[in-house]
């Protein structure tokens, strides 16, 4: 799925990305309201915008003032297109100050929730809005002036003009962020400026994007050979499942089995792929050979290169006796594209699995995943039918266990730390938190000894470290806030049941300062 057939084939808004945290969110926010959305920088000249024929653009909120030297702008010949724009805080102080308005430091800024009075009616404030709205805002300067030809039809306490609209022209502005959750009705006003504004289909949805994604791997593939290396994890799973509906017994996917998965889950892709979805499978057991190339490695990055290393070999060996195989299935999401810098770039990820597939495999890619958030693709998962605990299986590192051993890894050590997880993991479902937190996973101080008393004797076991944080991308992360009971049950359980281990402890970091995983 390339961005260019996505861009001809369904109405697309172009989010310009200013520098800050936004721009990811309001893209999500546009395909919530079912039109598809793609990210740009804001060097991107207005030349090769109307080359690509967008429906809609969304200039992004920024960290800078629209009044420092080198603040990012936009190529102003943007405005004469005759797209729909609407600004976002920094976006609609661009628009104000490029258009003839005003924009101005004040004696105070506006951060955090503000009271929105609605002082006109436009496409964006219509008249069902209320007249009364808590907005979130973030900004120090303001716009205090309105372009000539622009109606003010928002304003709060410190920003006279915060929504500002020339329904002619179909420019718009709004300074506060109508993209978070903390803004009433925000979505409703995207919706607005997408479908009346603009002038959008709300055509983006999980079914359109299987049909489009079927059409297109089939017209790429042809009759060739394509093979997937699953790892276990929701992208690849659901990249597999959806190529295979495309083309059915001409895919084979690899499994290599390297020990280091978590408790059942080896099952579960053979039971999910080869069993229930007659997927031609080939399940390559290779514990022995992981731990056998683990042997006395404690560093945290040569522990991972050894693993990708391994795979690499194993997973070659098993594709060089599938004859024919021209295709490579690969889970690249939306986020990955973004993060690369170069949109239509075919490359290998460096993280894929478990450390990475060579550059140099000769294989051309099949993404279909290509264009797709994380959360599009657990519903196109969903669509598609697999099952639940594949469709929201939490992230997993590519390395497995590996890296949440702290020290050497043996199977020994990776059968108590499978399960002390195991324990952790049902206990969270069992409390129906599994959908309000990103990870939870059990980490092993393989390396450390902890003394304890267990009935009248001491005892010198493993600790092992509880991890659990709430995020929505995993850029930033928040440790989660879980019930004492909850702990105190994940705690007597692990060492009840687990010999080994006589400490329990709960990992309070956030990201930054620390990562989510610990190596």
């Amino acid at each position: 799925m390339t961005i260019t057939e996505l861009e001809q084939d369904f109405d697309t808004v172009l989010v310009v990305d200013f520098g800050a945290q936004y721009a990811q969110l309001i893209a999500r926010r546009v395909r919530e309201a079912h039109v598809f959305s793609e990210i740009v920088p804001h060097t991107i000249t207005a030349a090769e915008i109307a080359e690509r024929r967008p429906s809609a653009i969304i200039l992004s909120g920024g960290p800078k003032s629209v009044h420092v030297e080198d603040a990012p702008s936009i190529d102003a010949g943007v405005y004469e297109l005759g797209v729909p724009v609407l600004g976002i805080c920094y976006g609609a102080q661009l628009v104000a100050r490029d258009l003839g308005g005003e924009v101005s430091r004040t004696d105070r800024g506006e951060y955090g929730r503000a009271e929105l009075t609605r002082t006109g009616h436009g496409v964006l404030m219509a008249d069902d809005e209320p007249e009364q709205l808590t907005v979130w805002m973030s900004h120090f300067d303001t716009i205090t002036k309105a372009p000539e030809g622009f109606a003010v039809t928002g304003s709060t306490g410190a920003t006279p003009a915060a929504v500002i609209e020339d329904a002619e022209r179909r420019i718009f502005g709004v300074q506060y962020h109508p993209e978070v959750v903390h803004s009433q009705h925000g979505q409703d006003l995207l919706k607005r400026f997408l479908y009346d504004g603009a002038g959008c289909r709300p055509s983006w949805t999980m079914t359109s994007i299987i049909e489009h994604e079927v059409d297109a791997v089939r017209r790429q593939v042809g009759d060739a050979r394509v093979i997937c290396a699953l790892s276990g994890g929701v992208d690849s799973a659901v990249a597999a499942a959806l190529v295979h509906k495309a083309i059915g017994h001409q895919l084979t996917c690899v499994y290599v089995d390297t020990g280091l998965m978590r408790e059942g889950e080896s099952d579960q892709v053979v039971e999910t792929f080869q069993r229930n979805l007659q997927i031609e499978l080939q399940h390559v057991r290779a514990a022995d050979r992981f731990f056998e190339r683990l042997a006395g490695v404690l560093d945290p990055e040569e522990k991972r290169k050894a693993i990708g290393e391994q795979f690499i070999r194993i997973f070659e060996e098993a594709a060089g006796g599938i004859e024919d195989a021209k295709f490579l299935v690969q889970g690249t999401l939306y986020p990955d594209v973004i993060e690369s810098g170069t949109p239509d770039a075919a490359k290998i990820k460096s993280h894929h699995n478990v450390g990475g597939l060579p550059e140099d495999m000769d294989f051309e890619l099949v993404e279909p995943l290509r264009a797709l958030f994380k959360d599009e693709v657990r519903r196109v998962g969903t669509e598609l039918g697999l099952p639940e605990e594949i469709v929201w299986r939490q992230p997993f590192p590519g390395p497995g266990l590996g890296v949440r051993i702290i020290g050497e890894v043996t199977p020994e050590r990776a059968d108590l730390l499978r399960k002390a997880d195991a324990i952790v993991r049902e206990e969270v479902k069992r409390a129906d938190l599994e959908r309000d937190i990103w990870q939870v996973f059990a980490v092993l101080l393989a390396d450390v000894r902890s003394v304890g008393v267990m009935g009248d004797e001491r005892t010198y076991g493993h600790p092992v470290v509880i991890r659990a944080v709430t995020s929505d991308d995993a850029m930033t992360a928040d440790w989660a806030r879980l019930p004492y009971d909850l702990l105190e049950r994940m705690s007597n359980r692990i060492i009840n049941e687990v010999p080994g281990i006589n400490r329990v402890a709960y990992d309070v970091t956030s990201k930054p300062p620390g990562t989510i995983e610990w190596e």
